[in-house]
């Protein structure tokens, strides 16, 4: 199983599937993080959190914890 968090800059990929439960996914999704929605990571800060995407045409930064959540293909 391959998350966002394992995901390397430049990379893109697509959303398989969201984990967690609750308020977590809810504001995952309120995002714009979808199942089959694109993703590309564009930046990484120096210690791993937090991780800049693109997704859905917007810049956004997520924690390290919240990217181990969505698994990619």
């Amino acid at each position: 199983m391959k998350t966002l968090k394992d995901t390397h800059i430049g990379e893109t990929v697509t959303v398989k599937k969201l984990h967690g439960e609750g308020a977590i996914k809810r504001r995952i999704m309120d995002m714009g993080i979808t199942k089959g929605v694109s993703i590309t990571v564009r930046k990484v800060a120096p210690l791993g959190d937090p991780v800049e995407i693109t997704v859905r045409g917007y810049e956004l930064s997520l924690r390290k914890a919240d990217a181990a959540m969505i698994e990619v293909a």
